[in-house]
């Protein structure tokens, strides 16, 4: 007999949190067709822009979930966000350019030649309510307006008590596992001990949300950010930052603010409009969309997840916007897990699978936190290359800056210093490796004892692919029947595949008697022969770092799960056991 008021649910899977991670997260199980209920204490998706960098890795994983397609027809292509510029202001004075997001001519066919996807721009009041809708036309149950009050786990599952925020309907809710998406204000992540670890409130910024026709300044040299080097006593980011998020009709002007002295409620429409004024150059006609605060955190959770309950996103790595990191970490983050619960939850992989979510995401986080507050204090060189000091009167500040036009060594050395400043935000804005060339380690994965490689590159600017165990495996241009695809599209939702080239056919027979045994199944490609899937490019040969006959075997989520150099009878007879690790059955 039910309660007045209140409503019980029971369901696989609870996610807490609609953004970027939740509902990503929502569409990866409905794709693979596990039940899950979606709750949201907000009332609707983002209702500011908030982060929009989309890196090809997730873009990828977007292609993997069916809605790549999609997300390009909302999206802002990469092409649109070539140009980083430092100005005086927009209309004025342009100090400097570089070109960023790998659509730079040195670094075009790096980006290229590691991904199927390019990059794209597209801020969370759009991503989001195509990611809801996507969730939804694939059946995912989602309800907005409904507040995470409390859980608690036992042997066989967790009871979750969820509060209707405009009613007075309790709705409790049992579940295999429940999911924390629910940001960096997270509710979930301290009901079971997990904390995160590191600086808060460094500093406070505000994003001014508008729509203005700029075109006439930023046509001719398309990009996503625009940072400010007027002269003069001002904070950081001086006059702002502003970050096109609709070419070339809609933007954030962000600023650095005190909250001692600001209330960002008490800021009048007309004074939003002055900062913009004062950022173009020019009076504009700018419509005000929304004021936004946000803090600036350096954190990261020791662990994301407590028995039955995982976290991810903001709700477990917190840090500045540089390098654009964020979004795209917590969409990995739950393509990781899905295909994992969706494996365990019917039995088909052990629950130790699970446990390898944590020991694969969280350095990954960890790595994107500390790149992105190094970001942020690089950023600084800018300024000091063009003179600029602290508390600095305006006269003193432009009469340094124009050394950097004057002949002679001082204007060579400003000149210079100024380059090399430029050149280092690159670990901002070109941080290839950064964002593609992450590797997992876990229980999960088998390792093949290989040594670490000697960079050729620096593996922070520059993606260098490789099919070592835990890597993402490597793009490959092929063709299957004639059609052309990627190596990462050889991988089933939830099924393993075993790449292999020219005589190593004989993978075949212990990959089907696994798959029988398991219901996972594993793929065998021969890449490379006269049918079938073709190398015309060569690039998979070039890539695959084992012997024609060895073999390379990929996990759902396109990470290399374990590869051989060679076929023997002994190396197929290691198979099973290696799927077994990687499914999380062995010793069950």
């Amino acid at each position: 007999m039910s309660i007045p008021g209140s409503e019980a649910v029971e369901v696989p899977v609870l996610i807490v949190g609609a953004g970027p991670a939740g509902l990503a997260l929502s569409v990866a199980l409905s794709r693979y067709g596990v039940g899950h209920l979606v709750v949201e204490r907000h009332r609707g998706t983002a209702h500011t822009p908030r982060a929009h960098i989309i890196n090809q890795r997730t873009v990828e994983i977007f292609r993997h979930l069916g809605i790549s397609d999609r997300f390009h027809a909302v999206a802002t292509p990469q092409h649109l966000m070539a140009s980083n510029l430092w100005v005086a202001t927009l209309a004025g004075l342009e100090v400097a350019r570089s070109e960023t997001w790998g659509t730079g001519a040195e670094r075009a066919a790096d980006y290229r030649m590691a991904s199927p996807e390019p990059m794209a721009n597209c801020p969370q009041t759009v991503l989001e309510p195509m990611l809801l809708a996507a969730a939804r036309d694939m059946g995912a149950d989602v309800r907005f307006g409904w507040e995470f009050t409390s859980l608690e786990q036992d042997q066989d599952g967790v009871t979750s008590v969820i509060q209707e925020r405009d009613g007075e309907t309790t709705l409790t809710v049992r579940s295999q596992y429940v999911v924390g998406a629910d940001g960096a204000r997270s509710r979930v992540l301290g009901q079971d001990g997990l904390t995160v670890e590191g600086p808060d409130d460094l500093a406070r910024a505000a994003n001014i949300w508008f729509r203005a026709d700029l075109s006439r300044y930023l046509a001719h040299r398309p990009g996503v950010l625009t940072w400010n080097v007027m002269p003069g006593p001002l904070p950081p980011l001086r006059l702002g930052t502003m970050i096109c998020h609709k070419p070339f009709t809609e933007f954030v002007l962000a600023f650095m603010y005190d909250p001692e002295q600001v209330s960002l409620d008490a800021i009048a429409a007309s004074e939003l409009r002055e900062r913009i004024r004062a950022f173009v150059g020019e009076d504009v006609d700018a419509e005000i969309l929304g004021v936004a605060g946000w803090q600036v955190r350096a954190q990261i959770a020791a662990t994301y997840a407590a028995g039955r309950v995982f976290c991810m996103g903001d709700a477990v790595h917190r840090h500045p916007p540089t390098n654009g990191l964020g979004l795209n970490m917590s969409i990995a983050d739950a393509y990781n897990l899905g295909w994992k619960l969706a494996l365990v939850l019917p039995g088909r992989a052990g629950t130790a699978l699970l446990d390898s979510y944590s020991p694969e995401r969280q350095p990954v986080g960890a790595q994107g936190v500390q790149r992105a507050i190094t970001s942020l204090q690089e950023g600084a060189a800018v300024e000091a290359a063009l003179g600029f000091e602290p508390g600095q009167p305006a006269e003193a500040g432009w009469k340094a800056l124009n050394i950097l036009y004057e002949p002679g060594p001082a204007g060579d050395e400003r000149r210079n210093a100024l380059n090399q400043a430029i050149e280092l935000s690159n670990y901002q804005f070109n941080a290839h490796g950064v964002e593609l060339g992450y590797r997992y380690r876990s229980g999960a994965i088998v390792d093949d004892g290989s040594a670490d490689p000697t960079p050729v590159r620096d593996p922070q600017l520059y993606y260098q692919p490789t099919t070592r165990p835990g890597a993402r495996v490597p793009h490959a241009r092929l063709e299957h029947d004639g059609v052309p695809v990627s190596s990462l599209d050889l991988v089933d939702d939830l099924g393993f595949a075993l790449l292999t080239g020219v005589g190593g056919e004989a993978w075949a027979q212990p990959a089907a008697e696994i798959s029988a045994g398991t219901g996972v199944p594993v793929r065998v490609h021969v890449i490379g022969g006269r049918e079938g899937v073709t190398d015309p490019y060569g690039e998979w040969a070039a890539r695959r770092e084992v012997e024609s006959t060895g073999c390379v075997l990929v996990r759902p989520d396109r990470h290399v799960a374990w590869r051989s150099m060679r076929y023997t009878p002994d190396s197929a007879r290691q198979l099973p056991a290696v799927i077994e690790q990687a499914l999380g059955l062995a010793g069950r």
